[in-house]
């Protein structure tokens, strides 16, 4: 398989998984037969990607993570310690629906917070952002922030993981770190007015300078 990925000696990666140049898999991580994962991810600690599982590049999985059949992560997704998957949705040990597996799409550069859990059958929204410890139970939109048990929506974040809250006169919000600008271009549809979802972040502006609380509004 080469060299031009690292795998920690405490890891297994079956021989048939593919996997990007510039990953790392760090210790105890398992990633099963057919798996495909991209470019420069990292996967930490006692993570686990079963067969057949589609990872794109930079995706950065933190510790204790399973990633089942019949899940598709597309580029620059976060998925946070100890978040939860699924891919049957009414599991029985004595029903064997291994031909079964829902699917389950993150699009690209959602967040996946800590010990959230993303119940099968669901796509979640490009920038979207599942807070920590909340329940997806359905479609979720892109730039969405997500809470609670079932998550709700709770307004809308930006590309850099601010909370996007004041609109102008014309319903443009703009994110505090970056500078871009944001607007609803119909009803519970957010586009960013200054760069393409498709496109990545500029280099001058993917390197974090200032903690999260510098950009908080003062109460």
């Amino acid at each position: 398989m080469g060299k031009a990925f690292f795998v920690h000696e405490s890891a297994i990666v079956a021989k048939s998984a593919q996997v990007g140049s510039g990953t790392k898999i760090w210790h105890f991580s398992h990633v099963m037969e057919r798996a495909v994962i991209g470019r420069n991810c990292i996967f930490g600690q006692n993570c686990h990607v079963a067969p057949d599982v589609v990872i794109g590049d930079n995706v950065k999985v933190q510790n204790n993570v399973s990633i089942y059949t019949g899940t598709i992560i597309e580029n620059d997704v976060f998925l946070g310690p100890s978040c939860v998957l699924t891919n049957v949705s009414n599991p029985r040990s004595q029903i064997n629906r291994h031909s079964l597996y829902e699917k389950t799409l993150i699009r690209r550069g959602a967040t996946i917070g800590a010990n959230a859990t993303v119940v099968c059958s669901v796509e979640i929204g490009c920038y979207a952002f599942i807070a920590a410890g909340a329940v997806v139970t359905k479609n979720i939109p892109d730039y969405a922030l997500m809470m609670g048990t079932p998550a709700k929506q709770h307004g809308w974040m930006s590309r850099h993981g601010h909370r996007l809250t004041v609109a102008d006169g014309t319903g443009v919000m703009v994110c505090p770190e970056s500078g871009f600008r944001y607007r609803e271009i119909e009803p519970g549809k957010l586009r960013c007015l200054d760069c393409k979802e498709s496109e990545p972040i500029p280099d001058d502006l993917s390197v974090g300078r200032d903690r999260y609380d510098s950009f908080k509004s003062e109460p």
